[in-house]
């Protein structure tokens, strides 16, 4: 499916493996207008507003609803730790859960976990095995399939082996989907705007 991405600047957290970090400084100013008129003019069903993270940004709460009022199917990707619940209903969450080779565990906002539902996304990056462990016993623990089916293993690319997560996934029988950048397969690994 079609889909148009809006790409905000800035974001509060330093992930170890972070493979955006010009969304931390770079972009062009537009106001909140612009930016709907222009993903609008891409006529897609489907709009993705990410970062950086995007709810860092108090302009990005109407223009996720204005974006929903146009009739388009809104997704908005978050780190997890900025507050969701002011995130309009009808707006898909794809919502991280930083696990400790990220360096930014600490900053999970756990109370977030409260507004996820059935048709939301919850995502965990994985470094190695350590994380894997972390994420399992999380998902177990605080009873994340029952939140959300949507829920996404993916890899540091280059890092861990997507093969090694798809056993330990197989072999704890632990119901997530493993989840790959498909872009860093398709174009070069470090390409922009794909």
């Amino acid at each position: 499916m079609r889909c148009a991405f809006v790409r905000t600047t800035g974001c509060n957290l330093r992930c170890t493996w972070c493979d955006t970090p010009q969304a931390f400084y770079g972009g062009t100013r537009m106001s909140r207008d612009e930016v709907l008129a222009a993903a609008l003019a891409l006529d897609t069903p489907l709009v993705e507003v990410t970062g950086g993270e995007p709810l860092l940004q108090p302009a990005v709460f109407p223009l996720l609803s204005a974006l929903c009022d146009a009739g388009r199917t809104v997704l908005v990707e978050t780190s997890g730790e900025a507050d969701v619940s002011k995130v309009d209903p009808r707006v898909h969450k794809i919502m991280d859960l930083k696990a400790p080779g990220s360096g930014e565990s600490r900053r999970n906002r756990w109370s977030n976990l409260e507004h996820i539902g059935p048709r939301d996304e919850l995502k965990i990056v994985l470094a190695d095995r350590t994380d894997y462990e972390w994420a399992r016993d999380v998902i177990r623990e605080r009873g994340l399939s029952e939140r959300t089916p949507h829920l996404l293993l993916s890899t540091v690319f280059g890092k861990l082996a997507a093969r090694d997560v798809v056993a330990w996934v197989v072999e704890d029988k632990l119901p997530v989907r493993v989840q790959l950048q498909m872009h860093k397969y398709i174009w070069e690994p470090d390409a922009q705007g794909v």
